[in-house]
């Protein structure tokens, strides 16, 4: 080869080398983060995924990345969103927000696998076969926050004994609604305490709930554990405040916006653990192999500021009961 075309050769390889190198290079995987609720109010909860991520060795960015999909609270839009990730070839999803968000994964896909964290029963949902085997292609925690309407309407009774008329806000278009009402309704009638439903799954109906409650006459307000009311939390609790009612909400964000009572779990330690199975799927386990978790850790929460600034007597024994109390 003449000496010409040798270095010629070379100029050649010289740029052709770092591009077959990089074209090489594994793409980094890609977590999908699909949610009914909105980044706003959830941003102390996306921290917490991003914890849970990084504990299972992955950073946004570095060797992972993120794709959010927020429904802000209208479920509709939950199964194109899921549709959206699955087309974008997305490592895993992670489905937040509550069982809308699971349920549209799950619809969206059969082989991607599915990290949810739901409050109702996943195997009624059809979501897995079995807790501890769930089959398939999904897994996650169930947080039974749907389920706690009864305890909530009883640390309720407690915190307002002599109210006549309760209100419950509810949401119909949320899949554990009816399950909630019927709870509702039963422990009120063991109880003696009576009850008005008012229901609202959008703005302009939540804004007619709240006139409904008004003019019931209602002496205290169960906001229902539900996605969507989650994202309207400051108008939500702004009203109770207004009317002054004794109040209570399904997590402690609801008492550090200035609502009376919580009650639930904590939701940054879900957020975590579903970052942290994500990224052991991403590590290579399946999500067959992977049990449900269920949550068995619930928190009172009082925010005793509130309740003095509304003339709301919160009774020794509540207090005593109470995991914080914000002062």
């Amino acid at each position: 080869m003449k000496r010409r075309e040798f270095i010629a050769l070379l100029g050649v390889a010289a740029v052709t080398w770092p591009l077959a190198s990089h074209a090489q290079q594994p793409a980094i995987p890609v977590i999908g983060f699909l949610s009914s609720r909105s980044p706003d109010e959830s941003a102390d909860l996306v921290e917490a995924f991003r914890g849970g991520v990084k504990d299972g060795g992955f950073i946004d960015g570095q060797n992972a990345a993120l794709e959010f999909r927020w429904a802000h609270g209208d479920y509709g839009r939950l199964p194109s969103l899921a549709a959206d990730l699955v087309s974008h070839r997305v490592s895993v999803i992670t489905a937040l927000g509550g069982d809308p968000s699971a349920i549209a994964a799950k619809g969206a896909t059969s082989t991607i696998p599915i990290v949810f964290a739901i409050g109702s029963d996943p195997v009624s949902a059809g979501l897995v076969e079995s807790i501890n085997r769930p089959g398939g292609n999904a897994t996650g925690i169930i947080t039974s926050t749907n389920l706690m309407e009864a305890k909530r309407l009883g640390l309720l009774r407690e915190l307002a004994p002599g109210v006549a008329l309760v209100g419950a806000l509810v949401n119909p278009n949320f899949p554990p609604a009816a399950r909630q009402a019927q709870q509702i309704e039963e422990a009120a009638r063991v109880i003696g305490q009576r009850i008005t439903m008012v229901k609202a799954s959008a703005d302009d109906e939540l804004d007619g709930a709240f006139t409904a409650l008004v003019r019931a006459g209602v002496g205290a307000l169960l906001v229902t554990a539900d996605p969507y009311f989650d994202t309207r939390r400051d108008r939500i609790v702004a009203f109770a405040a207004q009317q002054r009612l004794p109040a209570i909400y399904q997590f402690r964000q609801f008492a550090a916006a200035g609502g009376v009572l919580s009650y639930g779990l904590s939701f940054t330690d879900v957020y975590r653990q579903v970052g942290v199975y994500a990224a052991r799927i991403l590590h290579g386990t399946k999500p067959a192999d992977l049990p449900v978790q269920q949550v068995t850790k619930f928190e009172l929460v009082i925010n005793l500021k509130t309740a003095k600034a509304l003339g709301i007597h919160i009774s020794d024994n509540l207090l005593s009961l109470a995991d914080e109390v914000i002062e």
